[in-house]
């Protein structure tokens, strides 16, 4: 796809989201050197730049996040970040054991952990130092005892084998360098009927040879989108069944904001995506 190389790339986008996450605030010994402005040097998904109002509140709403959501979690846990909402798919259960595929601040972290309730359990998992710091700082503010943050790459999860009931995600595996790998880890750590369920950035053409070698477009969640028939090949050959692939025709209204004037939307939407391991 790109001619960056992987530790290239990952190098790029935990820099991102380090600055991501100290301009909104990270402390407990983070690094709190970058302007706090940072957001705007790399990253175009960071804060879009919605004509009203470009707060995390208001990026959440565009996303499909209710009023009530958005205010049942942890302040500053929620920094506009994704693309959808997976909780919306995801049908989570009493007592469930739910994995986090970069977590970030933890919102949806805290959504499911309100979801499984005290018998379930949530586990994070992110890159990026800070991020984790972050998250971990939100959820001993909310107290919450069942949440787990691991610093870890989404490649090569810190997870058990057959241990996760549902794995949700919010537009991050479009980041990796290596997607096939991110669904074979996710499939050894769930457990036999275990669930996917994400939200995600996919190409519904071919990207221009010079979008897809676009760093900052690339950590801004745009030119590392699969095409669809690319995506449905990964998880098939990583042993799901059951896909279900809906794009999301309506998410183009958000995402011209991420790189205004480039038509990135006429290449790119948000995608739900729906997969399970076989019993």
């Amino acid at each position: 796809m790109q001619t960056h190389k992987h530790d290239d790339i990952r190098q790029a986008v935990r820099k991102t989201y380090q600055k991501v996450a100290i301009a909104n605030n990270a402390s407990c010994g983070c690094n709190t050197t970058v302007a706090s402005n940072a957001c705007n040097t790399d990253s175009t998904c960071c804060t879009p730049e919605y004509e009203l109002n470009p707060s995390p509140e208001n990026i959440s709403l565009n996303l499909g996040y209710s009023n009530f959501e958005i205010t049942e979690v942890p302040q500053g846990a929620n920094m506009g970040l994704g693309c959808g909402n997976p909780q919306a798919i995801a049908a989570l259960k009493l007592g469930e054991t739910v994995l986090d595929l970069g977590s970030g601040g933890g919102f949806d972290c805290f959504l499911a952990a309100k979801a499984v309730g005290e018998n379930g359990r949530v586990i994070g998992v992110d890159m990026t130092p800070e991020m984790i710091c972050k998250a971990r700082e939100n959820s001993i503010k909310a107290g919450f005892k069942n949440v787990d943050f691991r610093l870890g790459e989404i490649e090569k999860l810190p997870v058990a084998d057959n241990s996760i009931d549902i794995i949700i995600s919010n537009c991050v595996i479009n980041l990796s360098p290596e997607k096939q790998k991110v669904f074979q880890e996710a499939y050894r750590v769930l457990k036999p009927g275990g669930r996917l369920a994400i939200s995600d950035i996919v190409a519904t053409a071919s990207l221009p040879y010079e979008v897809q070698n676009d760093m900052t477009l690339l950590t801004g969640c745009m030119s590392g989108a699969s095409q669809l028939n690319d995506l449905e090949a990964l998880l098939k050959n990583s042993g799901f069944t059951q896909l279900e692939i809906k794009p999301k025709e309506d998410s183009k209204q958000f995402i011209r904001h991420w790189a205004p004037g480039s038509k990135i939307e006429d290449f790119i939407v948000s995608a739900t995506i729906e997969a399970i391991k076989p019993v």
